[in-house]
């Protein structure tokens, strides 16, 4: 029997499309969101850029750019549908390596935000409009 065969007979390892796994599993907040990441080329499976219809297994190593932090994680269990947040948070296992980066990238933020001057007191008319022409937005 060949694996096409087999497949067909029932003896097929469980699977499921890439971009319903990141949405099933909250890790996008929307369908749409995660088949625009897939397709853009940020999410990598095993190391190898895909479409948004590759199958994932259990086993697969997923890695993501989540804003500027890669986000890499072992898929553990496929989801049959996006449910409550604890159910989804056991379909992957995020990697000590990620964790560290995501860790350390919210350090930086807390520092940034702590330097960050702030003023005395809320802008009033005059200086909001200013503010809008200096950020461009006017």
């Amino acid at each position: 029997m060949n694996k096409a065969s087999q497949e067909r007979a029932g003896g097929e390892s469980p699977q499921a499309r890439i971009d319903r796994w990141l949405f099933f599993t909250r890790l996008f907040k929307s369908r749409s969101l995660s088949a625009q990441a897939v397709s853009g080329g940020r999410v990598h499976i095993n190391g190898e850029r895909v479409k948004a219809s590759h199958a994932v297994r259990p086993g697969d190593l997923v890695t993501f750019s989540r804003g500027a932090v890669v986000f890499e994680c072992a898929v553990r269990t496929l989801p049959t549908r996006r449910g409550p947040a604890a159910q989804a948070a056991v379909c992957y296992e995020e990697t000590p390596g990620s964790q560290a980066r995501r860790a350390e990238f919210a350090a930086r933020m807390k520092v940034a935000a702590a330097l960050t001057p702030r003023p005395m007191e809320r802008p009033d008319k005059h200086d909001r409009r200013e503010l809008r022409r200096l950020r461009g937005r006017e």
